[in-house]
Parts: C-alpha cells; sequence; structure tokens
C-alpha cells in the first residue's frame, strides 16, 4: 500500500501541496513556469523562483490533481 505524501512548498503568500502517489507525470507544470517545476532538481518545486500569481495559475492546469495551492495569509 503507497503511502500517502504531501510535499508542501512554502513562499510565505502561498503553499504549493504536491501529492506524488496522484502525480500522473504530464509534465504541464513543468512546461509551464520551467523556473519553478523542475522535476530532476531536489527539491523540484522553486517555490522563490515566480511570482505567486503565475504559481496558483500554473498549479490550477495541473490535470491530476496532484498539485494543489493554498494561501497562507487567509
Amino acid at each position: 500500500m503507497e503511502k500517502d505524501i504531501t510535499k508542501k512548498y512554502s513562499n510565505g503568500e502561498v503553499t504549493v501541496h504536491w501529492r506524488p502517489s496522484l502525480c500522473i507525470h504530464s509534465g504541464i507544470c513543468a512546461r509551464g513556469l520551467p523556473s519553478v517545476f523542475q522535476p530532476k532538481d531536489k527539491p523540484w518545486i522553486k517555490i522563490d523562483a515566480a511570482t505567486s500569481d503565475a504559481i496558483v495559475s500554473q498549479v490550477q492546469k495541473c490535470p491530476s490533481g496532484a498539485l494543489s495551492v493554498t494561501f497562507d495569509n487567509q
């Protein structure tokens, strides 16, 4: 049985949540915002490499729901 792990990456404004068990590796995140989503690196999400608005916009395009976002100041 696979563990339901959630990894979190925060810049103080938004937190990106990644659930690896849901990821289908479509690459939409990396192609759409390569400065932030760098799958060959660890950590693979460079949360400070783009604006919060750009990150939120890209995360919303994740087809599997493996990526989600919450707002830290709300």
